[in-house]
């Protein structure tokens, strides 16, 4: 056999025993939890789920790996420990028990036992040691055969682990499920080649390089500038998994509710913005939480175009890096127009991310257009004042930047449309000038005083519309005045016990961690298939109700495309243009 040949040898084995572990693991870890997504949250778990895993853990090995610190530990850990602990062999075991046998008999008497346990090493309590003998002692003879002991121990685990995989291979939820983030650690001695993937042309990583202009603004900010890039590299593609319907709570008009409301913009590049949100839970609590588009239109018979955009919104805990988050749930049962999830959700803060595939979006164009629509016009006195038009596309924008619906805007509302439309805040000097010459209430900007605003930026330029079509452009409008490249939304969540509060944090955070809650989404519920003439290259494909999303994974060390740039396996998203009808 050529050297060549022996090392393809040898690499195949590796890959069949890192395999069969990872296997072994899975059967282990559902044995204990119903599934992938859940984490070891005691130290009594992490006990009960390596005893499944062919580990005997003591109280010191429990300890090392559940310090003070540790709050949970995901399948991934699982997987690290099970790795790093030998199981116990059947010759350990009997080294032991010889040690105790004095007299080389073959059997250890119940005092031998007792005095052993609880005398010497992790010192056992005497009801464990009667507990232990009565289980050994079969004929009941007060005698151990300890041989057939560890036999029968043995056998036990053995059993334990086929019916364990056989219960995973039978139960097809099970098998779909991808077992935490496994994929994003594999075993390291594994590798391949890496294979060029066909990419969508906007970024994976946000930019947040903000274009400044040199026009000046009777606006709060210092300056004007161009709305920034900030892109999603989201998914498409084809699967088979079907969503439930889940139906409003009964009751649900005695629970606690706050909402929210927010925006999809479509960048030039083809990625997405939008705010991110910070939901805080004090208290465990069943929590039904909804997403939908925001029907703007006054008109009954016709509702705004958007409507029909897919909405979905992510929910992750942990810090805001995408190594530290992990994805709790996310919503993809349909109730109508809304995306829904209803489950408890523990005490703590959470980071919802709004999310669209942008189909719907990203199939209108602009439209070429030989007269732009009027903005600006002057009054029989010669006053400039703004078009009816104009006006009503203010008042829409007015409605989507309220976030709170409150009918007014705040200082931190009014920051995330300055943000958007020139890529700087209002700081508290400049919004006190504003609340001077504008129409305010309880020290917040009102509607109307949002017009007076735009209609002085007007006068300041002479009536030069050019400025005000940059703000209407970054907010989704074209030049005929219609909302073609945003979908505002509304975001409701319903706490059966306790007050939840739900608050925008930024326009520019979250979308790694949105990549990589996204990727998990699907792996975890998705089955899993090779390429076709390239076995380390497996599709994960995943089919809701409203959305079909595939994401493909390397095993490779070569950062093709370096979503996740400190695993070793690299993913890679595709994008279709076609959502589900």
């Amino acid at each position: 056999m050529s050297l060549q040949a022996s090392s393809q040898s040898i690499g195949m084995q590796k890959c069949t025993d890192e395999e069969t572990f990872y296997m072994h693991c899975r059967a282990a870890y559902l044995t204990v939890f119903r599934s992938s997504l859940a984490s070891i949250s005691s130290k009594h778990q992490l006990c009960r789920v390596l005893q499944q895993a062919g580990r005997n853990p003591s109280q010191a090995t429990l300890n090392k790996h559940w310090t003070p610190s540790t709050t949970k530990l995901n399948f991934d850990d699982f997987c690290e420990i099970v790795k790093n602990e030998r199981p116990t062999e059947v010759h350990d075991l009997m080294r032991a028990f010889r040690k105790m046998d004095i007299n080389g008999d073959g059997y250890i008497s119940h005092n031998e036992l007792h005095i052993v346990l609880t005398s010497r090493g992790e010192k056992m309590a005497a009801k464990e040691v009667d507990a232990i003998f009565s289980l050994a002692d079969t004929n009941k003879d007060g005698k151990l055969d300890y041989a057939e002991f560890c036999r029968l121990l043995e056998s036990t685990a053995e059993q334990c682990q086929i019916a364990a995989l056989e219960r995973l291979e039978a139960d097809a939820k099970l098998k779909r499920q991808n077992f935490g983030n496994e994929l994003d650690s594999p075993p390291k001695s594994l590798a391949s080649t890496a294979v060029t993937v066909p990419q969508p042309p906007h970024k994976t990583e946000p930019d947040i390089t903000l274009k400044k202009d040199s026009r000046s603004s009777s606006r709060p900010s210092s300056a004007r500038s161009r709305r920034s890039s900030l892109s999603n590299a989201i998914t498409m593609a084809a699967s088979n998994t079907k969503s439930v319907k889940l139906a409003e709570p009964t009751s649900i008009q005695d629970w606690h509710h706050t909402c929210m409301k927010g925006s999809f913009f479509l960048e030039e590049d083809g990625g997405i913005t939008s705010l991110q949100y910070r939901l805080t839970v004090p208290q465990t609590a069943t929590v039904y939480l909804t997403i939908r588009p925001l029907n703007l239109s006054q008109r009954l018979e016709k509702p705004s175009s958007w409507m029909s955009v897919d909405t979905a919104v992510f929910v992750v805990s942990g810090k805001d890096t995408k190594e530290d988050s992990t994805l709790v749930c996310f919503t993809e049962s349909r109730d109508k127009e809304k995306c829904c999830w209803k489950g408890e959700l523990s005490a703590g803060t959470y980071c919802l991310l709004p999310f669209t595939t942008s189909c719907r979006l990203r199939k209108r164009t602009r439209k070429s257009v030989s007269k732009p629509v009027t903005l600006v016009n002057r009054t029989d006195t010669g006053e400039l004042d703004l078009t009816r038009d104009f006006r009503g596309a203010l008042s829409d924008i007015f409605e989507v930047i309220d976030l709170d619906g409150n009918g007014l805007l705040s200082l931190e509302e009014y920051n995330f449309f300055e943000l958007r439309t020139s890529g700087e805040n209002c700081d508290e000097e400049a919004w006190a000038v504003c609340k001077e010459n504008f129409d305010t209430r309880k020290n917040q900007l009102s509607r109307q005083g949002f017009m007076e605003l735009n209609l002085m930026e007007a006068s300041e330029r002479g009536g030069d519309p050019t400025d005000l079509w940059v703000t209407l452009e970054a907010m989704g409008y074209n030049r005929n005045l219609e909302m073609v490249e945003a979908c505002p939304f509304l975001i409701d969540v319903y706490c059966e016990e306790g007050q939840c509060t739900l608050q925008p944090v930024s326009l520019e955070s979250g979308h790694r961690i949105l990549n990589t809650a996204l990727q998990r989404s699907i792996t975890a519920r998705s089955e899993v298939k090779t390429l076709r003439g390239q076995e380390n290259v497996l599709v994960y494909t995943y089919r809701g109700e409203h959305r079909i999303s595939t994401v493909i994974a390397n095993k490779v060390c070569q950062h093709v495309l370096p979503i996740n740039e400190h695993q070793e396996w690299t993913y890679s998203c595709v994008e279709s243009i076609i959502p589900c009808q």
